[in-house]
């Protein structure tokens, strides 16, 4: 089958391409190579594809024009490109085209693809507000800019089930780590403090927020799942990620363990917005899917160790 990837040269969406392709289909992606964080990492991505034959279209999903430049006889479309995270450089109006109008403009692409069988928008825990430890049917109380934007594609999308134009899910994530996980997120930065001895950056008080810290394997078993089963998620919101909890410290420790050295320590003032903890709850993915993460922690770490030595020592 012909599959779609947004954000192809991003994290998630790399390791979920290469899993589609080893799995037999033709993907293709697409990425706007934003310059939001270092395009270094997003090359070294599409380098990767490249090498497994997975193209990836320099499109920004903001032009209107998108079924001039994309394939329309696309199966599958998974949906993860977005202006990531909580990030003080980043604008409100970044949040919303990015998140909103790119969907929109998508969504318009995917009405003209005739044998669109699901349309899977990646969502987020964020979603749910700074508590997320609830059920999908909980009443989302978004506390952030990426939060309330990534809601409201979230509902663009499923509203075209409701409407019975085309099926669609919505997988929210939770605190996915890894091999490529990017520069400023939690463990990349971690270990790059820990090779090049300097100071981590830690919010305050964050060492005791509660964290699903989610393999990417373990997420990419979650996400290529609803192939084939678009009549069982057509129209529903599914958690992904570990029932198993950690804080931010229990994270630094398993980083120092894997390096074999303390790191050092610069704590900054809170960051708003920022989730006090996340625990998914995987009932109905285990449920629909057969969903069933098993990744500790540690070996999650080790293996982006050895990804971060390999590329940037």
């Amino acid at each position: 089958m012909k599959i779609l990837v947004t954000g192809a040269a991003g994290f998630i969406g790399s390791h979920t391409a290469e899993r589609l392709k080893m799995l037999g289909h033709d993907v293709i992606g697409v990425d706007n190579f934003s310059p939001y964080y270092s395009l270094e990492l997003k090359d070294l991505n599409k380098k990767a594809l490249a090498d497994k034959d997975i193209s990836i279209i320099d499109k920004d999903l903001r032009d209107e024009n998108l079924a001039d430049v994309l394939p329309k006889d696309i199966a599958y479309i998974f949906h993860f490109a977005a202006q990531p995270g909580i990030s003080s450089t980043s604008t409100f109006e970044d949040y919303f085209t990015n998140n909103i109008i790119a969907t929109k403009n998508l969504i318009d692409y995917a009405l003209k693809c005739e044998n669109l069988a699901l349309f899977a928008n990646i969502g987020t825990s964020s979603i749910y507000g700074i508590e997320a430890t609830f059920p999908e049917d909980f009443a989302p109380k978004p506390a952030s800019h990426y939060g309330v934007t990534k809601l409201a594609a979230e509902q663009l999308i499923l509203q075209k089930s409701r409407e019975q134009l085309f099926n669609s899910c919505s997988l929210r994530l939770y605190s996915v780590i890894g091999p490529r996980e990017r520069p400023e997120k939690m463990y990349t930065k971690l270990i790059a403090c820990g090779f090049n001895d300097e100071a981590f950056p830690l919010y305050e008080g964050s060492e005791k927020h509660l964290r699903s810290f989610t393999y990417v394997g373990d997420i990419v078993d979650g996400v290529v799942s609803v192939i084939g089963n678009q009549d069982i998620v057509n129209g529903e919101i599914i958690n992904l990620g570990t029932e198993v909890e950690n804080t931010t410290q229990d994270g630094i420790d398993a980083v120092e363990e894997v390096l074999g050295k303390k790191i050092k320590i610069n704590v900054i003032a809170k960051r708003a917005g920022d989730q006090l903890r996340t625990k998914a709850n995987i009932d109905k993915a285990r449920k629909l899917l057969n969903y069933d993460p098993k990744t500790t922690l540690l070996k999650s770490v080790k293996s982006q160790v050895i990804w971060y030595k390999e590329n940037f020592r």
